[in-house]
Order: C-alpha cells, then structure tokens, then sequence
C-alpha cells in the first residue's frame, strides 16, 4: 500500500477570487440580501482603477464605478458562471467607461510591450521610481490620444497585465483584432513618447 500523502494543488489568487465571487453571486440569487453589497465592496476598488485609467479622472471613474454596479446589479441574473466573473466585470466597467467619454466629453481622440515589465522590474531606488512614474504620466497623456477599442486594449493588456485572451473576452473580439488593436495603439503611443520623453526611454531601457 502507498502510505505517500496525496499532493493536492493549490488554487491561485486569481481561482479563489472567482470561487469568491461565484459563491457570493449564488447566496445573491438564493435572496440573500447582503450578498449583493459584499460583491460590491469586494470589487469596487478593482472597478474604480479600471475606470480611473479609462478616463484619467477621478470624479469621473466614481460616477463610471456607480452605474458598472447598477448595470451589475440588473444583469447579475444573465451572467453565465461558466464564464470568468473577472472577465464579466471588466467587460462592463470598460463599455461603461466608453459610453461615459461619447456622452460627457465634447472632444474625442483617435504596451508597449515593455512597460509592464517595467512596473514588475526588480530595479528599484528613488531615481527609477520616479522615472517610473513621469513614464506613467506620459503614457496616460498619450492614452487620450487612442481610440476606444485602442485604449480598452492597451489599458487591459498593457497597464492592466490581463492576458490576451482575457482582453479579447471583455472586449468580445478576436484574439487576432485585439492584436492588431494593441499594434495600433502601441505604435501611437511610442510615437507620442518619442516626441516628448526620449530621455526616459532611453534611462529605462525601452527600445
């Protein structure tokens, strides 16, 4: 007889968010009261910081976080379990975000690939981290230049570090459109970055 233990593996972070949410999302359906509120709390700041990014202003995602709950609220009960809660939310919080820039906004716009490793880089100390952050600032100005379906593809995959598949869900397209979505706004991106930051590409390593 084997008397080795069984080695069980360990869920992810990211699966026992979704055992979370799913398990909440069934006492909500059950007419558990609190369920809904719990669901909210859990995931509001998640929300907010997509929206902020979308946007690029506070008020504004706080209005964008408000209706993604409301419109949570009235189609939780479509909302397939089989599917990825977290894909689900940000789906929402980005057609949110866009239908909030076409409605308030008068004037519309038209990763790079190393800017979230940048984020995770090991290098770290005063001069980096603020090199880091007028990066970020210069980006975010840069962003407001894209498209919609740019920016949600740039903002999800390259800020948010989703997987392309996961944008590609949310987004409700192609992996191979999202692609080209991300070329697209990755080269407008640099381009603009060229033009105002070389200094900091160069200092960070991004070609």
């Amino acid at each position: 007889m084997n008397s080795n233990p069984v080695v069980r593996p360990t869920a992810s972070p990211a699966d026992k968010s979704e055992l979370h949410a799913k398990s909440i999302i069934a006492r909500f359906r059950q007419g558990d009261k609190n369920a809904f509120s719990e669901l909210v709390r859990s995931y509001r700041n998640q929300v907010g910081a997509l929206a902020y990014r979308m946007v690029n202003d506070y008020d504004e995602a706080a209005d964008i976080t408000q209706i993604v709950f409301m419109k949570m609220a009235k189609n939780i009960w479509r909302y397939d379990e089989k599917k990825k809660f977290y894909t689900w939310l940000h789906r929402i919080t980005v057609n949110a975000s866009i239908d909030y820039i076409r409605k308030h906004r008068r004037h519309q716009h038209e990763q790079l690939e190393e800017y979230h490793d940048i984020q995770e880089s090991s290098r770290r100390g005063p001069e980096f981290n603020y090199q880091c952050r007028q990066l970020s600032d210069q980006i975010e100005k840069a962003a407001d230049l894209l498209n919609d379906k740019q920016k949600s593809a740039f903002m999800l995959r390259d800020i948010e570090g989703c997987k392309l598949d996961d944008v590609a869900d949310i987004m409700d397209m192609p992996e191979a459109t999202v692609r080209w979505y991300l070329h697209r706004a990755r080269a407008r991106i640099r381009k603009e970055l060229v033009k105002r930051c070389p200094h900091l590409l160069i200092a960070l390593g991004i070609r």
